[in-house]
């Protein structure tokens, strides 16, 4: 499992990539949430353009004051280890347990120190085949859920504290950005606090054709894994979002998942992503998200309801402008 946790990139590799170590967490009861992420970024047949990139995002749910930040740092600056959990972009870094790091934006400065822990083996929203093969060209896999952080975040000047947030630590790469995708994740629910979601809707473009929605799903819940990720297990299951809400729907033999996931316009923030083959993605990013989940275990027809107020990760990769929302980085 360590190769696919570890960076994939090559140096000096001609095809284009895009590979990001991500981190991200809620307070224990407040509407409030980090989002830190570390990234490669190279054009394709450009090898020589490539650069890091340190991004923050700062979500208060209480004030509605959102803060965005975001650092492009030439490659020969960065390191990114292809055996270990070692990454360095200029003076900012993460290492196993460990990431620290400074960028500053239009609506202020984002400085970190944080330290987390954890137990849960990794989580892979793809078949594993799938990591090694050609197809999809976006990849990607939790590599610590229920990640608990310690430490502290300056935004904008205030210092906050960061006791026992709950949330995970993710790793995805590629060679292109996903067409269209809506992204979810729960790490812990308010009424089952160990249970973990991971889930995607997503829609690739073929020439001018779209291909059907593909909605994997994994969801860690009462001492037990249930992976819908197969292809036609992810064909055959619904997904469907528009701003600001996605509807999904899978299952197999032996459970049904229906879900939600929801936000208001005034809890996202819009970030603009570089895609390695040319051009931009808009990515629509809140982790203050309401998440609903109806579990019905089909040998008995029992249902579960599992449900989270402001805890769920939700995100929108689109190339549509008429979101609303101001590019903040």
């Amino acid at each position: 499992m360590q190769p696919l946790l570890a960076a994939q990139y090559v140096p000096g590799q001609r095809q284009g990539h895009y590979e990001s170590f991500f981190f991200r967490a809620n307070h224990p009861k407040r509407p409030l949430a980090f989002w830190i992420r570390y990234t490669l970024f190279s054009p394709h047949r450009k090898p020589e353009r490539a650069i890091g990139e340190l991004w923050g995002v700062w979500l208060d749910g209480e004030s509605g004051r959102h803060v965005a930040v975001k650092r492009e740092v030439p490659l020969a600056d960065c390191s990114f280890s292809r055996d270990s959990f070692d990454v360095r972009i200029a003076d900012a870094g993460w290492r196993s347990g460990e990431l620290w790091g400074a960028a500053e934006g239009s609506d202020g400065p984002i400085t970190w120190q944080l330290r987390y822990e954890g137990s849960e083996p990794p989580l892979l929203l793809l078949p594993r085949a799938a990591y090694r093969a050609r197809l999809p060209r976006a990849k990607s896999l939790v590599g610590l859920p229920l990640a608990r952080f310690r430490g502290w975040l300056g935004v904008a000047g205030q210092r906050h504290d960061i006791v026992d947030w709950v949330g995970s630590q993710n790793h995805n790469w590629g060679s292109r950005h996903t067409d269209s995708y809506a992204w979810g994740q729960v790490a812990g629910f308010d009424n089952a606090p160990e249970s973990f979601l991971e889930v995607a809707t997503a829609r690739l473009k073929m020439g001018a054709v779209w291909t059907p929605p593909f909605t994997p799903l994994v969801l860690r819940h009462g001492g037990k894994e249930y992976a819908l990720t197969g292809t036609l297990e992810t064909l055959r299951a619904r997904g469907k979002w528009s701003f600001f809400q996605w509807e999904f729907a899978t299952g197999n033999d032996e459970i049904r998942i229906q879900g939600t996931i929801q936000a208001p316009h005034s809890h996202f923030v819009a970030l603009r992503y570089y895609n390695p083959p040319g051009g931009e993605k808009y990515c629509l990013n809140s982790k203050l998200a309401r998440c609903e989940l109806t579990l019905t275990h089909c040998s008995t027809g029992a249902t579960e309801v599992l449900r989270t107020e402001h805890r769920a990760a939700f995100e929108i990769l689109t190339d549509r402008t008429d979101h609303g929302l101001r590019v903040r980085v």
